[in-house]
């Protein structure tokens, strides 16, 4: 079904590729993407359970926008195994203005589609989703 606000449906795979992260931890993040011609979110990437949080920042384009999902795994102060899943909205600042516009319209319909998010970030630049962030907010 097409967001009423920005006209963008979304591929069943994308749901698919999130429940298999969230249930079975096939992946450890999935990056998603705006397909101009079907107008449509789709699976862009998928990561490996062994691939670390740099492998997934390198997965992100430096000038266009993506949306992300990333499982991440820490150990609690009480010294408890961990996870948190965070949805990224990707959106660089030097990407184009009708796409910023496009994925800021379709994110919490897209986000409602994938059950299980635990910390949402939007992030403009690395800085702003670099491990020490994601750290700080999964606790």
């Amino acid at each position: 079904m097409a967001n009423a606000a920005s006209g963008i449906a979304v591929h069943d795979e994308c749901k698919l590729k999130f429940l298999e992260l969230k249930a079975k931890r096939t992946y450890r993040f999935i990056v998603f993407k705006i397909e101009d011609k079907t107008k449509q979110v789709v699976v862009e990437k998928l990561g490996e359970p062994a691939d670390s949080y740099e492998d997934f920042a390198a997965s992100l384009p430096a000038d266009e926008c993506r949306y992300a999902v990333y499982d991440f795994d820490f150990v609690t102060a009480e010294n408890c195994q961990k996870s948190r899943i965070f949805f990224i909205a990707w959106s660089p600042d030097i990407s184009r203005v009708r796409s910023k516009m496009i994925y800021a319209s379709s994110k919490d319909r897209f986000k409602r589609e994938l059950d299980g998010i635990q910390v949402e970030l939007q992030a403009t630049d690395p800085s702003e989703m670099d491990l020490d962030v994601i750290r700080s907010r999964a606790s």
